[in-house]
Parts: C-alpha cells; structure tokens; sequence
C-alpha cells in the first residue's frame, strides 16, 4: 500500500540554492534538507543494525526526548515510541513544551530506556534527527485507524541522521554508529587512554 506523503511543519528553514517550498533537487518530497533517513530507508541499508535498534525500543514504552528550548538550552522528557508504515513516530499532547519545541527547531535526539540496573545486556541505543509533525489529514487518519492514540494529539515523523548502539564486549566498549549514505562503522576501545580501533568494514 502506498503511503500519502505527509504535509510536515519544519520551523529550521529551507538549504541554500533549495526552491520555495524549501525542497532541492536531490531532496525526496516531504523530507527535510540535509541528509537524513526514514526508519524504512535505515531498515534498507542496515538490517540487522536497524533490528537491533528497534528491539532495544520496544523492550519498554516510555523513553527519553531531548529537544532544543527557546534559548538552545536542552529540555529532556519522557515519550513513547512507535514503530508503523516504514517510520518512527512521536505522539505528543496537545501544546506540549516538547511539541512546541519541535515545531520551532526539529532537532532531537532520542534515547532508549536504559532499563531497571546498570546491566543494560542488549547495549545502550539512541538515534538523532529532525522531527517534521504531520499535519496531512489522510496520513493521519490512517495512523489514528492503526495506532488508536489518545486525541487530539501532535504526530511526528523522526527523519534520522544516525542510530548508535553502545555495548560491552568482555574488556571493551563496543560502539556501533550508522548515517545515513554511510556504512555501519565499529569502534573498540578499553578501559585507558588507547585511541578506539575501528573494525574492518566488510
């Protein structure tokens, strides 16, 4: 089934050289400038890293938001994540201090649940990007159909610009970090003052 290109409200403005409706050339409609991703993208070029990351989502409902205050100080608060229709997606009540946030700078980045100790066996996961709120009435009567989210509500799409899993590996940190257009990249390093080591690439 064919997905409606969402109508997104994006406050960080259009590139350089972009046309009036902020897209470029290069630029898929309804994506923001820049280089970014949408979970179905991430899934294309990283499967197993991107089930990996999904999972360590889904393992709890309530996770971590930071977005950017007026005054570009950090705010962080707790949201719920949802995975539907090849995107990302952050329910937010209405006029939420998060929610005005993002329509007014995209950026964010988000953090999984860490879990109830310090074990954290599936590794420590959090992706970055912009959000675009989706104001397209199709799209969002197809996601109420699907999701049944409390209403009224503000829905937003999380367009990636990286997913990064940290883990421990005997000795190790493990730190694994995907871009969009980039190959999965390992990094290794102990516990002193060595310089990390990155894995070959295969």
């Amino acid at each position: 089934m064919t997905i409606p290109e969402p109508t997104i409200h994006d406050k960080a403005g259009p590139p350089a050289g972009a046309g009036p409706t902020g897209d470029t050339a290069a630029e898929a409609p309804g994506r923001p400038a820049g280089r970014t991703a949408s979970w179905a993208e991430f899934e294309a070029a990283e499967p197993a890293f991107a089930r990996i990351v999904e999972e360590r989502f889904q393992q709890y409902r309530h996770h971590v938001l930071a977005t950017l205050r007026a005054d570009g100080s950090p705010r962080l608060t707790g949201i719920e994540t949802d995975f539907r229709f090849g995107e990302l997606w952050l329910g937010m009540m209405p006029a939420s201090r998060k929610a005005l946030d993002l329509r007014r700078d995209a950026r964010c980045a988000l953090h999984a649940n860490p879990g109830p100790d310090a074990e954290m066996a599936d590794g420590d996961v959090r992706v970055a990007g912009r959000a675009a709120e989706v104001t397209d009435p199709l799209l969002l009567a197809r996601y109420v159909e699907a999701a049944e989210p409390p209403q009224p509500f503000h829905l937003f799409r999380l367009d990636l610009t990286e997913a990064v899993r940290t883990g421990v590996e005997g000795e190790e940190i493990v730190v694994q970090l995907w871009h969009p257009g980039r190959p999965l990249r390992t990094l290794r390093r102990g516990n002193d003052d060595s310089p990390p080591r990155e894995d070959p690439r295969p």
